[in-house]
């Protein structure tokens, strides 16, 4: 059924004047239909009628109020009030010291490791999980891709000397337990700033965590293999070269199912040595991250012997572990279990 309403107006005005608002609704009435529309039509006109009224209406009163809150001035805050942003910063010694983003431009994945050099630290070497080892010389300001002829892109470790930061070592395989996790072929050596590279072995290390040179001794590397995320055996546990990478022995074996994840040497003593290993074991259906065989080491012959540490450590199995030392007083050793 349709019904023509040809000569129904409607005129709303809103007028604001001294904070009152008053409304004007006009509406001429409708013809009186023709005889062949039914009774029924008038009355469903009528109703229409009504409601298109009534919501103008209620439009041009609660328009003005609306516009009235709009231009409500705000009450300004006397001189005295103090913002959290205006308040006195603390007087720590990193309470103006901020971290910014200094590239990629574009998404970079996980960053594993980073190599600053002690004696320049303009240079530093990025490890990137899956992205390579990327090198500035610049202190950030520009990267260049330094390991895009290796023969893996996923880097998990990479260290430098503190008095020559053209010898780098890198340990490629991130080590981290993700399903996407990429492996790796061994640790490599470049003695050029990164300009060429050579495989130095443990291709079945599959992923390396950490990589230590002796300060002295640049001959003397010792490093955290993790092993094979998805099966038992293989390289993993502490390895130690005496000649540079020529050869390896594995010093610290930690059982079959569990790999080196830390290790730091003494900053006064390069002797002093701790390490922690990491039982794990990831299957497509889940992810088994601890177990008896995760600890704290120690060792203070160069890597001959080894003691665990219990004392003070959390009972039963553990996971993942870090480790570092405190410089400035090197007997206090900082554990995250």
């Amino acid at each position: 059924m349709l019904i023509a309403f040809s000569d129904l107006r409607f005129n709303a005005a809103a007028l604001v004047a001294d904070g009152h608002a008053t409304a004007e609704i006009s509406a001429r009435a409708l013809p009186a239909p023709p005889a062949r529309f039914h009774k029924r039509s008038s009355v469903f006109a009528a109703r229409v009628r009504l409601a298109c009224a009534a919501s103008l209406l209620a439009a041009a009163v609660t328009a003005p109020a609306a516009a009235q809150a709009r231009t409500r001035p705000t009450p300004a805050l006397p001189d005295s009030a103090a913002t959290p942003d205006s308040a006195p910063a603390p007087g720590g010694p990193f309470d103006r010291l901020h971290f910014r983003s200094i590239g990629p431009a574009t998404m970079s994945g996980r960053i594993d490791d980073i190599a600053v050099s002690e004696r320049d630290p303009r240079i530093f070497y990025i490890a990137a999980a899956t992205g390579g080892l990327w090198k500035t010389t610049n202190n950030g300001v520009s990267l260049t891709p330094v390991f895009d002829s290796a023969g893996s892109s996923s880097v998990g470790a990479v260290t430098i000397p503190a008095d020559d930061p053209n010898l780098v070592w890198v340990g490629t395989g991130e080590n981290n337990n993700r399903q996407s996790s990429s492996w790796g072929d061994g640790v490599y050596k470049s003695t050029n700033g990164g300009k060429s590279w050579a495989n130095m072995g443990l291709r079945d290390s599959k992923q390396v965590a950490r990589i230590v040179i002796d300060p002295i001794d640049h001959d003397i590397v010792y490093v955290a293999a993790l092993g094979d995320l998805w099966k038992s055996g293989g390289e993993r546990g502490i390895y130690k070269s005496t000649d540079g990478g020529s050869t390896w022995t594995r010093v610290l074996d930690a059982g079959p199912d569990a790999g080196g994840t830390a290790l730091v040497m003494d900053p006064t003593n390069n002797k002093t040595l701790y390490a922690a290993t990491y039982q794990r074991r990831r299957t497509s259906w889940g992810m088994n991250g601890g177990g008896p065989k995760s600890g704290i080491w120690k060792s203070s012959d160069a890597g001959r012997t080894w003691t665990r540490l219990t004392k003070g450590l959390p009972e039963g199995a553990m996971g993942r572990i870090g480790l570092d030392i405190f410089r400035r007083n090197t007997s206090i050793v900082y554990a995250r279990v």
